[in-house]
């Protein structure tokens, strides 16, 4: 593509984005409350669960708090861990399925930016790279790396609800 289509492409998408922003973005003192309590939790397909839980567990110190047998498929295992604030990563396993490798694709997952307090994130980069984990390192405050299922993951050192210096919520 060339520089000019690129640019003109940009232009086409920001006026997009600024209609869609005008149309249907209301200001925080005009929104409705939401009908949602949270997020209560995220699962995801692990290929290998004990590795998941020595990766989420052990590298990234969210405490495993539950493993289930998945209700449905027989002998498989739902487990999950804590991400603060009453939320919850969760996995399955389909031991005996060919699931494929982890893919992104249109209507599935992209990452899951998980907030930290700065002091941790730091920790916790320091302890992916000395665990070989390849990462890359965004605006000094998030780190982007794939889990050993290949998940791509976030961890944010903006407190909820703010991304980058901005107010989201």
């Amino acid at each position: 593509m060339s520089e000019a289509s690129e640019v003109e492409r940009s232009r086409r998408f920001a006026e997009q984005r600024d209609r869609l922003r005008d149309q249907y973005l209301l200001a925080p003192g005009e929104r409705p409350a939401s009908s949602a309590r949270g997020l209560h939790h995220t699962a995801l397909v692990s290929s290998d669960v004990e590795q998941t839980v020595r990766f989420y567990q052990g590298l990234l110190e969210f405490p495993l708090t539950e493993m289930i047998e998945n209700r449905d498929y027989p002998g498989s295992t739902h487990f999950f861990f804590d991400i603060g604030n009453s939320n919850l990563l969760a996995f399955f396993d389909f031991p005996g399925l060919d699931v494929g490798s982890y893919q992104e694709v249109l209507g599935g997952l992209h990452h899951i930016a998980i907030s930290v307090a700065p002091e941790k994130w730091e920790r916790l980069r320091d302890k992916l790279i000395e665990a070989g984990v390849e990462l890359v390192e965004h605006s000094e405050v998030s780190l982007y790396f794939r889990d050993p299922n290949g998940a791509r993951l976030e961890l944010i050192a903006d407190p909820l609800g703010e991304m980058y210096g901005n107010q989201v919520l």
